[in-house]
C-alpha cells in the first residue's frame, strides 16, 4: 500500500450489453423473500465502507472534472453487478456530491441517503444470480477524507488538478461504488477535461477526443481492479511511453514541474523494476506499467493498479519505486480480503524494496535491515502490535511494514531461497487477480515448503512481543 517518506477500442454503454433488472423477470418465490443487501462488509478496519448483497463486475465513470470550478466534477457512474441475494434494496459507498439520477436496468429508481451511502430501492426486486446494471447520475466539489488515525487521502487538490489517492476507503469521495477491496472490478474511465489538462487513469489510454476548449481521455483497465486501487489523476503533465524489454507497456506521467532527467529517471526505473520483479515473482500480472508523479500535498506514494502514484521526492528513490511495483503482484493483483491482512500487501512490498536495496548496493543486504530492526528492543510499535492483525490505530505502522517483511525473511532462513521464492510464485500465481487471507499463505507456505511452520508464523504475525526462537 502506502509507501512513507521513511524509506484500445472505446468503451461501449453498458445497458446495450448487460441484462437488466427492469427486464428480468424475478420468481415469485424470490421476490417474496427479497430482502435488503448489508450495509457494510463488516470490515472492523473500515467499519461502514463496502456493502453486501451484490458483485460488482465493472464500473464506467463517464466524467468531466474542471478542478478549479463548481462542480468540480459531474457525470455518471455506471455500475454492473450480479446479485447474490434476492434484493429489494442495495447501498453503495458515497460520500458527499449532488445526485440527481438513479436508474436501474434503465428504470427510474427510488433513491436515499444515509451517512456515507446511497440507498438505492429498484422499481423490482433483483432475482438472486442476476445481472444488473445501476447508473448514478452526480456532480458536486468532492472531499478528501481526513482521518485523525489514518490521515488525509481520497479526492486530493493539487496546483493545477486533482490527485486521487484512495486507500484505505476513499473512492467513494468522488465515485459510487462498492469500497471495500474483497469486491474487485474491471474499470473503464471517460475523462473530460479543460484543454491543455491531461487526464491519466488506470490500465490504457484507448483514445482522445477533442470538442471545442476540452479533450476526452478514455482509460481501460481490463483486470479485476479493488476501488482504492483506481485512480484519475487530472494536471499538466509530461508523458513518456514505450514497453519493457520484456514486452510490457509502460505510461508514465510527471508534473510539468519536473525537469526532462526526472521524467527519464522513473521511466528507466519502472522498466528495471517491472522486468526484475517478473522473473522473481512470476509474470507480471497486468496489461501495462508505469507511474504518475503528481504535486500533491501528501506524504505518501500509493500502487494504483499498473501507474503507481507518488510524489516528486519518492519517485526519485529506486527503492520506492520498488516498493510500490512489487504490490502489483502483492496487494493488486493479490488482494486482502480483509484490511485487517495488510501486512499480506506491505510486509512483501517492504521486503521487495529491502532487496532492490542491496541490488542497488550489495553492502546494503536484507539481512542487515533485518538485523537493525531486531536489535531495537523496546520498539513498542514493533513488538506490541501483531503485524496480522494491526487494527485501524496501527494499519499504516511498524508492525505491518516493518516486522511484515521481518516475518517474511525469518520465513526465508528457516526454508531456504529456493523453497521461499517457491511460496511466493505459488502465492502471486495461485491467487492471481484474486482475494486471499493471511491464514491461506501460512497454509500455501507449508504446504509449498513441505515444512512445520506454525511456530514460526504464530511468534512473528500473531504474538505480542519480539520473537525469540523461531
Amino acid at each position: 500500500m502506502k509507501a512513507r517518506r521513511t524509506a484500445a477500442s472505446v468503451l461501449l454503454p453498458l445497458a446495450l450489453t448487460a441484462c437488466t433488472a427492469g427486464s428480468a423477470r424475478v420468481p415469485a418465490q424470490q421476490a417474496a423473500h427479497a430482502a435488503p443487501g448489508a450495509a457494510s462488509a463488516g470490515d472492523s478496519v473500515v467499519p461502514g465502507s463496502g456493502n453486501g448483497g451484490y458483485d460488482v463486475q465493472h464500473y464506467d465513470l463517464d466524467l468531466k472534472i474542471t478542478p478549479q470550478a463548481h462542480p468540480a466534477v459531474a457525470g455518471t457512474t455506471t455500475i454492473t453487478a450480479t446479485a447474490t441475494q434476492a434484493l429489494s434494496r442495495f447501498d453503495l459507498d458515497l460520500t458527499g456530491l449532488d445526485v440527481t439520477k438513479v436508474t436501474v436496468g434503465g428504470v427510474s429508481a427510488t433513491h436515499s441517503r444515509a451517512p456515507g451511502k446511497l440507498v438505492v430501492t429498484p422499481p423490482k426486486p433483483i432475482a438472486r444470480g442476476g445481472s444488473f446494471t445501476v447508473a448514478v447520475t452526480y456532480s458536486g466539489n468532492p472531499k478528501a477524507v481526513d482521518d485523525h488515525l489514518l490521515g488525509k487521502y481520497g479526492w486530493i487538490r493539487t496546483g493545477d488538478g486533482v490527485f486521487t489517492g484512495d486507500e484505505p476507503d476513499g473512492a467513494h469521495s468522488w465515485f459510487p461504488s462498492n469500497d471495500h477491496p474483497r469486491d474487485k472490478a474491471t474499470f473503464g474511465f471517460r475523462v473530460t477535461v479543460p484543454r491543455g489538462l491531461t487526464a491519466v487513469a488506470n490500465g490504457e489510454l484507448a483514445g482522445t477526443t477533442e470538442s471545442g476548449d476540452a479533450v476526452t481521455y478514455t482509460w481501460r483497465e481490463r483486470d479485476p481492479m479493488a476501488t482504492y486501487l483506481a485512480m484519475v489523476d487530472v494536471g499538466r503533465f509530461k508523458v513518456r511511453q514505450g514497453r519493457t524489454p520484456g514486452g510490457v507497456p509502460v505510461y508514465v506521467a510527471v508534473d510539468s514541474s519536473i525537469d526532462q532527467a526526472g521524467l527519464d529517471s522513473l521511466y528507466d526505473n519502472t522498466v528495471k523494476v517491472t522486468d526484475a520483479w517478473a522473473k522473481l515473482f512470476g509474470p507480471y500480472p497486468f496489461t501495462s506499467t508505469g507511474g504518475v508523479v503528481d504535486d500533491a500535498p501528501v506524504q505518501f506514494a500509493l500502487e494504483t493498479q499498473t501507474r503507481p502514484e507518488y510524489i516528486a521526492g519518492m519517485a526519485a528513490l529506486p527503492t520506492v519505486v520498488a516498493h510500490e511495483l512489487s504490490h502489483q503482484w502483492f496487494g493488486d493483483s493479490v488482494s486482502v480480503t480483509r484490511w485487517g491482512d495488510m501486512w499480506l500487501n506491505e510486509g512483501f512490498a517492504t521486503y521487495a524494496e529491502w532487496m532492490w536495496g542491496e541490488r542497488e548496493n550489495p553492502a546494503d543486504t536484507v539481512q542487515s535491515q533485518f538485523d537493525s530492526r531486531y536489535s531495537q528492543t523496546r520498539g513498542s510499535d514493533l513488538w506490541n502490535i501483531p503485524p496480522a492483525a494491526p487494527g485501524r490505530t496501527a494499519l499504516f505502522g511498524r508492525s505491518v511494514y516493518d516486522r511484515g517483511a521481518m516475518a517474511l525473511h525469518a520465513l526465508r532462513k528457516k526454508v531456504g531461497d529456493q523453497r521461499f521464492f517457491a511460496i511466493l510464485r505459488a502465492w502471486t500465481a495461485e491467487h492471481r487477480h484474486g482475494n486471499a487471507t493471511t491464514a491461506q499463505f501460512t497454509a500455501l507456505a507449508q504446504r509449498v515448503s513441505g515444512m512445520d511452520l506454525r511456530h514460526l508464523f504464530q511468534v512473528w504475525l500473531y504474538d505480542r512481543g519480539r520473537p525469540v526462537n523461531w
